[in-house]
């Protein structure tokens, strides 16, 4: 163990013509056309509690990929190691498969542009952590944690780093590559004792290591929110208004996501498949997605099909102004990719002019979430129930904690319904601010 090292960039010559090797060991065994997607990584985690260790783990990872096409047939095969002794066994192995397949007429590589400069988007951290550094960052979340007056126990601190390479090729020119760092640090904090235990939690990760929340106000964060959490009555069932903290609001995003992507337009098995150019949130709700956001956690400059990134509201003004696409789903809606194969990027919903406090200062009585459990949403219907945790609002402020009950609403009327705070922090990489939605269904008591 030492300290904290610079880490040598790795020469991106060498994965490229392994890429460009493999490309060609698919054209001698018969493709018209392929892909290779491949992924080279290190990761160090440390996991505390009560003050030891209790684990330390270094892996390396190294994965190949290769898509193959005759005509409109297209096979994939995988590896978890990049061997070029194994290029052609790999290469005849898809070329194979691609034979026997059903043509999909949908399917192709798109042609692409040479990628931008990755180092505009500022991705990689240079400095790896050591162990020492690692370990001390997971002891102040904890320590802090455990310092708070009333934490009684400690479900452990976490602290990680990775450094990994992204690469994508194709046989029609397309050869790109971009590396990524990565630094995270948690705490869960327990409250209480006995069946009246509580507990809760804080993290943070970043791209570049001073880029992170500072451990101990993390540790601070995770007993703060555990002690509030203590003796929990289970509210009545009511239809009242309802306000999320950003760690849960963020999932509204994954549901539009999945509400607005392409394939499931072309199934037909979305909620919203009649929605596109129409209002979907209330007039002011913008939803972005930014791949070029500079140190964003999801940020890349071109997707798995080698597109370029491009920073695109799918949400204007509350109306839906596009699917998110690939080439495939594109192909079937009669349209162009929208540089979205592998999902979203930094999908966030822009902050609004209210403070969370002035946002539920007219609410006699109403919810504020702050946990939910489960994943009760349909995504043909739009039918949404979930459990869920948090704290009664009455007259306009934070009241008791509440547990055991479910919200339930319809997508639909709830999307239409949502006023946003200002409060939004670029810090998952779906990230909204505190939301607030008005007569949703509690189901308690």
């Amino acid at each position: 163990m030492g300290g904290d090292r610079k880490v040598e960039a790795r020469r991106d010559d060498d994965l490229l013509n392994q890429a460009q090797d493999l490309l060609r060991a698919a054209k001698a065994a018969g493709a018209d056309a392929a892909e290779v997607g491949m992924g080279v990584g290190t990761s160090i985690s440390i996991q505390r509690r009560l003050g030891k260790i209790e684990e330390t783990e270094r892996a390396e990872s190294r994965e190949i990929g290769l898509r193959v096409f005759i005509g409109k047939c297209s096979a994939s095969v995988s590896a978890s190691a990049i061997d070029p002794a194994s290029f052609a066994r790999l290469a005849e192995q898809a070329v194979a498969m691609a034979r026997v397949v059903p043509e999909d007429i949908y399917s192709e590589i798109p042609e692409a542009p040479p990628p931008m400069d990755a180092r505009i988007l500022d991705l990689d951290d240079p400095v790896e952590p050591s162990t020492e550094t690692l370990i001390a960052r997971a002891a102040a979340a904890e320590d802090a944690a455990m310092a708070v007056p009333g934490i009684t126990n400690s479900e452990g601190a976490s602290a990680s780093w990775s450094r990994s390479y992204s690469l994508h090729a194709t046989s029609l020119g397309f050869a790109g590559m971009y590396p990524r760092s990565y630094h995270g640090v948690s705490a869960t904090a327990i409250a209480g004792s006995g069946t009246g235990m509580q507990r809760d939690y804080d993290s943070s990760s970043a791209g570049h290591g001073e880029d992170l929340e500072d451990p101990a106000a993390l540790g601070r964060s995770a007993a703060e929110r555990a002690l509030a959490r203590l003796n929990p009555s289970r509210p009545k069932t009511a239809k009242l208004p309802i306000l999320f903290h950003p760690r849960v609001a963020g999932s509204f995003l994954g549901h539009l996501s999945s509400a607005i992507n392409g394939a499931s337009i072309a199934r037909g098995t979305s909620f919203l498949k009649d929605s596109l150019g129409k209002q979907v949130f209330a007039s002011g709700i913008n939803i972005i997605d930014d791949p070029l956001r500079i140190r964003g956690r999801r940020s890349r400059p071109f997707d798995r099909e080698g597109q370029p990134g491009q920073r695109r509201a799918f949400i204007e003004d509350g109306v839906l102004t596009s699917w998110i696409l690939d080439t495939r789903s594109a192909n079937q809606l009669g349209l162009k990719t929208t540089g979205n194969a592998g999902g979203t990027s930094n999908f966030y919903l822009e902050a609004g002019t209210l403070t969370p406090e002035a946002l539920m200062a007219d609410i006699t009585e109403g919810l504020f979430i702050t946990e939910m459990i489960g994943m009760g949403v349909n995504g043909i219907t739009g039918d949404y129930s979930r459990g869920a945790a948090g704290f009664m609002i009455r007259n306009g402020v934070l009241a008791e904690p509440v547990a055991e009950f479910t919200i339930a609403g319809n997508l639909r009327d709830m999307l239409l319904n949502l006023t946003q705070a200002n409060d939004l922090v670029f810090k998952r990489g779906t990230d909204a601010p505190t939301l607030r939605i008005d007569g949703m269904t509690l189901a308690g008591a």
